[in-house]
């Protein structure tokens, strides 16, 4: 599948986070070895002369856009103003200075929280602007919707060969289990663990627990990602996803029972349960590039907890470091 990369020079934004390890490890299994990935520290991606500092130093024919700030609920309540200026800023200032240096392609990474918050069910890329996305975290889903749009427009105007692919809620090892910061399966993974661990037989959940997601464990989404990144060529967005959903109940639940907590789970209805329901329609993807996830939530969970388990307490560590 990689044999189109053979001999590129390929930038992997974010390489060093959760999906980009992964992505990257793909990509040099699969013979695509020529790689840069630009550290925070080394490049500020909001800031337009930095991103033209990366690429003097990267030289790349593709870029691969996967660094983000992003966060559960809780973060994005507390720093919308910063989440949507730095997701805008850095796919703003990537896609600018790769079409004035005429790269062979560029991949917009997405996110399912661009969505209308009352989305048809399963969520379908032509309803992606049918409606404004949930309130929580629409900030951030508006900035990344957005890019979509700069991609099309480039496309037409410039000739551009930029795509946008839409990842649903992601989850696996060496995801990030900051309480902080956290999505809501590390997040769970982490609560049960320490309950079992601290010897507590109740823990406090946000929300409702009625609500429902789709979530794809992380190699599913690598692996998507990098189908895109070979075989798709068109400014039509595409879904990456299982299209399989689940309640926040039934998914602590099955949370709980793999961490061994064996007490009473709690809803908090006083915090927010976000959208309501999200599921992707992934009609799209098997038709345009025949990928499809692989990776069940009854395989994927004890990967997780196993993974959060054998490195506690360095889990947090390597996550601050990752990106």
């Amino acid at each position: 599948m990689l044999s189109k990369l053979s001999g590129k020079r390929i930038c992997v934004t974010g390489g060093a986070g959760f999906v980009g390890r992964v992505l990257c490890e793909r990509l040099r299994a699969g013979g695509a070895g020529d790689l840069f990935i630009p550290r925070s520290l080394d490049y500020d991606l909001t800031d337009a002369g930095a991103v033209a500092r990366m690429y003097d130093d990267a030289r790349p024919d593709v870029v691969i856009h996967l660094a983000a700030e992003v966060g559960g609920i809780g973060a994005n309540q507390k720093r919308p103003g910063r989440f949507f200026f730095a997701n805008m800023a850095m796919g703003l200032h990537l896609i600018e200075e790769g079409r004035r240096r005429g790269i062979d392609k560029f991949v917009q990474v997405g996110t399912v929280c661009a969505y209308p918050k009352f989305c048809p069910v399963p969520f379908c890329e032509d309803d992606l602007w049918n409606g404004y996305p949930e309130e929580t975290n629409a900030p951030y889903g508006v900035a990344k919707r957005s890019l979509g749009v700069m991609l099309d427009a480039y496309r037409r105007e410039y000739g551009f060969n930029g795509i946008y692919v839409i990842p649903v809620n992601l989850y696996g090892p060496g995801d990030n289990f900051d309480p902080e910061t956290s999505h809501v399966i590390p997040a769970l993974v982490r609560k049960f663990s320490e309950a079992v661990s601290e010897g507590r037989d109740e823990v406090t959940c946000w929300g409702t627990g009625d609500a429902s997601r789709e979530f794809m464990y992380v190699d599913d989404a690598a692996n998507g990602i990098l189908a895109a990144t070979v075989s798709h060529d068109t400014s039509e967005p595409v879904n990456l996803g299982t299209g399989h959903e689940i309640r926040i109940a039934d998914l602590a639940a099955m949370i709980a029972k793999e961490c061994g907590f064996t007490g009473r789970i709690v809803w908090d209805g006083s915090r927010p349960d976000g959208q309501p329901k999200r599921q992707l329609d992934t009609t799209r993807a098997k038709e345009r590039f025949a990928w499809e996830a692989g990776v069940s939530l009854c395989e994927g969970i004890p990967r997780t907890v196993a993974w959060w388990k054998a490195h506690t307490p360095n889990a947090l560590a390597e996550h601050a470091t990752g990106v």
